[in-house]
Formats: structure tokens, sequence, C-alpha cells
């Protein structure tokens, strides 16, 4: 693949309101009309789409491939929008007609379950709600509650179906860092089995088919130390929570794990982030490739020994979605 930069960054933007008229004889997608009149870049162009601050007859629209008309009047504004998402545990950091790619924290579950009320879908409900968007959050894939990162929520059934029925399709990279306990003794490695619940809802792995799903994980250690290891997982399946039972057949289970883990708890979290995230838009077929912050207590005080080598981490940048 071409090196690029394909990363999103997207959000509203400062600056002075625009007023445009689709002059007579024009007939084109609302994105095109923009490219073509404004003189700003696609990138941003796009980020004020996202961050609400594009009108046309004086009601806010995202979609970027709305058909515009002789006589519709566009109006550009790139002050933030009362209605963005706010939220300490998850930020939105791509938003479309179809889809929304957010940022989870810790903490929170990706939707609803059991008793628990706490969950993403439920403030991506509440956000469209308050933002006079006529759709729901669909989950197509989840984090665990203690795994940060990336994910995607379709915006309408149908985009629900096509992600979840081409998933292993449409999403071509997925990559997670994670602290680990003990010192790895491979730089790159593939693990591979079957994994399993038990009755207890505990996932146990099997070299051979023991009747569950076959899960398939690659590693790459970015650093390590006598105590630690930094490691990148990419993702070939996506198993429930296979990296943790894949780090724990290694011998070297994910720091803070209180279900697959050791008891090694140096930061006082689950140190599993899931930070590239790198998909075939559902609808539209634009490649897109997101990649968020690695947390920056994975390398705080006692892991402090991973700031010395975390210039290391710019080549995991470079080498997005190879």
């Amino acid at each position: 693949m071409a090196r690029q930069n394909n990363f999103k960054s997207y959000g509203p933007q400062s600056g002075d309101s625009k007023q445009l008229v689709v002059a007579s004889g024009t007939e084109a997608p609302l994105l095109e009309y923009l490219l073509n009149n404004v003189k700003e870049s696609r990138n941003k162009i796009k980020a004020t789409l996202q961050g609400r601050g594009i009108k046309v007859n004086g009601k806010v629209v995202t979609q970027f491939d709305l058909a515009l008309n002789p006589g519709d009047k566009v109006s550009i504004s790139r002050h933030k929008s009362s209605n963005t998402f706010k939220s300490q545990y998850a930020k939105v950091v791509y938003e479309d007609r179809w889809i929304v790619v957010v940022e989870k924290n810790i903490g929170i579950l990706s939707m609803a379950a059991g008793h628990s009320s706490l969950n993403l879908k439920t403030l991506l409900d509440d956000y469209f709600h308050k933002s006079r968007q006529k759709c729901r959050a669909h989950v197509v894939h989840r984090l665990d509650r203690d795994t940060s990162g990336l994910m995607i929520y379709a915006k309408d059934i149908d985009t629900e179906q096509i992600l979840e029925h081409n998933w292993h399709q449409i999403v071509y990279d997925r990559r997670y860092v994670a602290v680990v306990s003990g010192e790895m003794e491979n730089d790159n490695g593939t693990i591979a089995n079957w994994l399993k619940d038990s009755k207890a809802y505990i996932t146990y792995s099997s070299p051979v088919d023991n009747g569950g799903k076959y899960a398939v994980t690659h590693y790459h250690v970015l650093n390590r130390t006598t105590e630690h290891s930094l490691v990148e997982y990419r993702l070939e399946t996506g198993r429930k929570n296979q990296i943790r039972v894949h780090s724990a057949d290694m011998g070297h289970p994910v720091c803070g794990d209180v279900k697959y883990g050791n008891g090694d708890n140096p930061i006082h979290r689950l140190c599993l982030h899931a930070y590239m995230l790198c998909f075939t838009h559902p609808v539209t077929g634009e490649r897109m490739e997101f990649a968020t912050p690695i947390p920056k207590f994975f390398f705080d005080y006692p892991l402090g020994l991973f700031r010395l080598y975390s210039w290391r981490l710019s080549i995991i940048l470079v080498s997005l979605c190879e």
C-alpha cells in the first residue's frame, strides 16, 4: 500500500461563516460542491461536516453526498456546535450519516448487559437524540469494559447488517497494544488455537478443535524490561477475550487482568488498548484508517523504562495497515 497520511482526526474547526447559493445549472453532491467552491482542503471540509458546521437551507447536514439543487442555500460555519458529543467515557473521532467511530475509555460497557446502566450505546443514543439525529447506535463489535480504544457503531439497521455480515472483508486491520507481565522471549510470533467458554463464562483455549471458535493473534514486541513487555497485537480473528487469553497462554498475561492474569497490576487498570482500526466504509467504499494515541499510563512509573524507547512507536504509525 502506498504510504500516505490517511489517519482520520476530525473535529469542529474555528473561523468565520460563509454563505453560498447554488447557481442555476449546478447539480452536484454536497462534498463535491464544497470542494469546488470553498478554498479549503478535503479533510478540513469533511471536518466541518462532521462538526455539524454546514447547513443546507437552514438545516444542519452531515451527509457528504447530499444532492444539491439550484437555489439551495449552503451555510458554512466552523464554530463549534453545542450539540457535540461530550462524555468522560468516550469521544467521537469520526461521524457521518451511516457510522460513528468512537474512542472508548475504560470503565464502560459497549452495550447494556444485565442490570448495568452505564454503557456507550446508551450515551450515543442520548447524543443522537439531543442533536436531533433520527438514528440510534447499533452495536457491531465490542470492547471489554476495561479495554480502551477505537470502536465502530452503525447508525441504521441496514449499515449494521452490512458490517455484521461482511466484517472480515470490511475490517482489514485491527491492532491493540498491551503491557504484559514478564519479559517476552520472542520479538514476533503468532498464536492460534480454539477458544470456548466454560459454564462459568471463562474463555479457555485448546490446541485442537474443542467445538469452540478458531482464533489467530499475531504479536510484535515493541519494548521489554525484565519485569514487563510492551506488545502490539494484530487480530486475524475477533473472539471474546482473544488477546487476554492468548497472552495468558504465552505465559505473559496482560497486566491488570483480574480474569486471566497473575496479579501483576502496576498501574491499576487493564493494560490493553485498541489503538488502530482500518476498514472500508460499508456504504461509500472509502478506505477509513484511524489511529489513537497509546495511553500515557502505559509509559508511567513503574513502566518508565518504556519512555526511553517510545520513539519506536512511530514505526507503527508509518506502517499503518500494511
